[in-house]
C-alpha cells in the first residue's frame, strides 16, 4: 500500500497553510528540535557540484554532464553521484577502480569550488532567525562528507544557526538510514518523536518514518527528478520560512 496521499484542500499559499498536508494533522505542530537538510533544503549547491563533475569528466576524458543532469544524481553522497557520472545512470556500478580515481578528482575540483555560486534558498535564514528565537533547538543532517559541509555552512553564514551538524561520514550510516536522525535525538536528550526532519528528497522522509519523527518537505530541492508531491511526507511547505510558522516549541 502506497503512502497516504497528501491534501491540498484549503492549502492556497497564503503563508498560513502549508502548500500540502497529510488530512487530519494539526497546526501548529509541536516539536522540541528540528533537523534541517543541506543540499537543496538549505543550500542551492547544485551549480559548483556540476562544476566540479564538469571539471572531472574532463580530466578523465570523458563526456561533460549537462548541468540539469547533474541536479538530479544530488541525494546519496558524493560518492554515489560520482558512479551516476561516470555510468550516466542512476544506479550504474562503474569499475570500482575507475570510481575510486574519479572520486579523488571530482574531491579536488569541488574543494576549490565548494561555495564559490552555492547560496541559501530564500526563506532560510529567516526560518532559522524564527526558529531560534521560538526557542527550537535546531540540527543540520547531510548526506555530504564533514570536510564539504562545515566549510559550506561557514562559508554561507548558516553554520551559528545550528548546535549540532550530522554529515555522511559522521557515523556508520547516513540517510535513508535513520541513524544521524535518532543519534541528534540522543544527543539533545528527546525522543524521536519531539523532532522535525525538514528535507527535501525520498532519503530524507525514508529516514524520517524509520526514526518516528515527523518529516515536512519543500518544492524546490534535489529528489533525483521526482515530483516531491508523491513522497510520505506530512506537509508540503513553501520554504523553510514557511515551515517556522507551522510549528512550536512543544511543553515537556
Amino acid at each position: 500500500m502506497g503512502p497516504e496521499p497528501l491534501s491540498s484542500e484549503g492549502g492556497k499559499d497564503c503563508g498560513g497553510l502549508p502548500l500540502q498536508a497529510r488530512p487530519g494533522l494539526a497546526f501548529p505542530l509541536r516539536v522540541q528540535a528540528v533537523v534541517i537538510d543541506l543540499d537543496g533544503t538549505l543550500l542551492d549547491t547544485a551549480a559548483d557540484i556540476a562544476t566540479a563533475a564538469t571539471r572531472m569528466a574532463a580530466d578523465l576524458g570523458l563526456p561533460v554532464p549537462d548541468a540539469e543532469v547533474v541536479k538530479t544524481y544530488i541525494g546519496n553522497g558524493i560518492s554515489r553521484l560520482v558512479k551516476r557520472v561516470l555510468s550516466g545512470s542512476m544506479d550504474g556500478e562503474p569499475d570500482p577502480e575507475a570510481a575510486r580515481r574519479a572520486l579523488a578528482v571530482f574531491e579536488k575540483h569541488y574543494a576549490a569550488c565548494v561555495s564559490a555560486q552555492s547560496r541559501p534558498y530564500p526563506g532560510v535564514v529567516e526560518g532559522l532567525k524564527a526558529m531560534r528565537s521560538a526557542g527550537l533547538r535546531l540540527a543540520c543532517v547531510t548526506n555530504k562528507a564533514e570536510k564539504f559541509t562545515l566549510p559550506l555552512l561557514r562559508d554561507t553564514g548558516l553554520a551559528g544557526y545550528f548546535e549540532a551538524v550530522v554529515s555522511g561520514d559522521s557515523l556508520p550510516r547516513k540517510k535513508p538510514d535513520p541513524m544521524p536522525l535518532l543519534h541528534v535525538a540522543q544527543t539533545f536528550g528527546l525522543a524521536p518523536g519531539d523532532l522535525l526532519l525538514i528535507g527535501d528528497s525520498v532519503n530524507d522522509v525514508q529516514a524520517a518514518r524509520a526514526a518516528g519523527m515527523r518529516v515536512f518537505c519543500v518544492p524546490y530541492g534535489y529528489n533525483r527528478g521526482q515530483d516531491v508531491r508523491e513522497l510520505d511526507a506530512d506537509a508540503l511547505v513553501r520554504d523553510v520560512a514557511q515551515a517556522a510558522t507551522l510549528v512550536v516549541k512543544g511543553l515537556k
